[in-house]
């Protein structure tokens, strides 16, 4: 009796590893994750911030993964993803309203829908779509959130294309800049991911205090 064939590599892919997705679909990868991550309410738990970054890092052929990205392709994927799938999101979301995210039994997800809410009735539309998009789950369910709370379609698209082109290309050049400048990056990479996550933390987190210390002087 003959043994079975093996089963294709992408079948066996990680799709909450950078490196896993990046080997197996390279930048079409990028494109796919983004839109996923910012457009559909199933893609919360993709690695955004990490697949940016990691990618970036593949672009300089520092890296020993054996796996090497084109910068030019991998920023237009990046971009394309990031912005069609926030769009995508808030179609579905002045469509569907609240019943895609009722149907959900996350947890973790509902927290994200929760905090997405807050954002959008605290610092307005412009700011929270931007801020957003920096925030890991907030940025997959704001989008729809704008669309059932009927955010006007001008001004989301405005301003997630502002947020999706400096979160989509900042965090994917912050990987390329570091891997050219540093030796080895990649031995550090797991360090460097969640560094890049804490600084893209960083405009939300001082908006907050801002907030905070402005509604202490107006007591």
């Amino acid at each position: 009796m003959t043994a079975p064939p093996p089963l294709p590599s992408q079948l066996a892919v990680n799709v909450l590893d950078a490196h896993s997705l990046l080997a197996a679909f390279g930048v079409l990868g990028v494109g796919v994750v983004l839109f996923a991550e910012t457009g559909l309410l199933i893609g919360f738990f993709l690695p955004g911030d990490s697949l940016l970054f990691t990618a970036g890092l593949l672009c300089t052929g520092s890296s020993d993964s054996g796996v090497h990205l084109s910068l030019g392709p991998l920023l237009v994927a990046a971009a394309v993803g990031a912005l069609a799938g926030a769009q995508c999101g808030f179609l579905l979301g002045r469509k569907a309203g609240g019943a895609l995210l009722a149907r959900s039994r996350s947890a973790r997800l509902h927290e994200g829908a929760k905090r997405a809410e807050e954002l959008l009735e605290k610092y307005g539309y412009a700011k929270a779509i931007v801020l957003a998009r920096f925030v890991p789950v907030v940025r997959t369910v704001l989008n729809p959130m704008a669309g059932a709370l009927e955010v006007p379609a001008r001004t989301f698209t405005l301003w997630q294309v502002t947020g999706g082109l400096v979160w989509s290309l900042g965090v994917t050049l912050a990987g390329y800049v570091l891997g050219s400048s540093v030796p080895n990056i990649d031995t550090y990479l797991l360090p460097v991911i969640a560094l890049i996550v804490f600084v893209s933390l960083l405009p939300v987190a001082l908006e907050l205090l801002r907030s905070r210390k402005a509604a202490k002087e107006a007591r």
